[in-house]
């Protein structure tokens, strides 16, 4: 059941023009980056900032909508003899299984194509994640409210805290605190931003780190190191579970 489900939803969603034109814009983005320089590094920090603010942005704001605007056929689906687990699983897996070849197409593609380096892999992967981070959000986001208009304005207060504001606030600690040894605090800020961790990574394994002094030699060592993609990489799943297991929970007790 949750498989038809989920591929009733996966068609709807392909057959929305916005997807597709998310994923022409990425398509444009990449290969023209890539055209226009000859480095691939810098092809690759230059997407580096699209990326981390576009994808968040889409994958919240797309999957509110697509929730409410879903909600009759969500409230249809609960009164049939139908698990709410299976429902909320299938809606959730078809946003993010669209998102995702969206952003494939729109930016894996292009890497695949041009050849791009051990940045551009970690980029797509860290995208890849970060819709799915997102998307998690969105849907905590969407079912803890009725309302459109304060769902869309929760999602995107997220997408201002982790894209924009959070940024000031750890500068603000770094730069309180600079008498200090700020290595491990500056880790723990890093991974408590899954878009901090997402460009950090991506960042050393383009081999800048030099431009960062000692605390980014410290990082170096730690991210580049099979740990430390471990960790981060696991860190970044661990930012998709916690939101979406507060969205089933409050599903399974929402009264609708």
């Amino acid at each position: 059941m949750m498989l038809r489900l989920t591929k009733h939803a996966i068609y709807d969603i392909l057959r929305n023009r916005f997807v597709l034109f998310y994923a022409l814009f990425l398509l444009v983005i990449t290969f023209s980056l890539f055209s226009l320089d000859s480095d691939p590094g810098k092809a690759v920090l230059s997407l580096l900032n699209i990326v981390l603010m576009v994808v968040p942005l889409v994958s919240i704001i797309f999957t509110t909508i697509y929730f409410f605007n879903s909600y009759e056929f969500i409230e249809l689906l609960l009164s049939q003899p139908i698990d709410r687990k299976v429902i909320f699983f299938s809606e959730f897996l078809a946003v993010c299984l669209a998102l995702s070849v969206a952003y494939g197409v729109g930016v894996g593609l292009p890497v695949l194509l041009l050849g791009g380096d051990a940045g551009a892999v970690y980029l797509v992967g860290s995208g890849l994640l970060l819709t799915w981070v997102f998307v998690a959000l969105a849907f905590a986001a969407s079912v803890s409210t009725r309302d459109k208009a304060k769902g869309i304005g929760v999602a995107l207060l997220f997408w201002f805290y982790f894209g924009l504001i959070y940024d000031g606030f750890m500068l603000y600690i770094i730069y309180s605190f600079s008498d200090y040894p700020m290595e491990k605090l500056t880790l723990a800020l890093i991974s408590l931003n899954p878009v901090d961790l997402a460009r950090m990574v991506i960042l050393l394994k383009l081999d800048i780190s030099a431009l960062m002094g000692y605390t980014g030699a410290f990082l170096k060592d730690f991210f580049g190191t099979s740990l430390g993609i471990v960790y981060s990489l696991g860190l970044l799943l661990v930012w998709v579970l916690i939101p979406m297991v507060y969205a089933l929970r409050r599903f399974l007790g929402k009264d609708v």
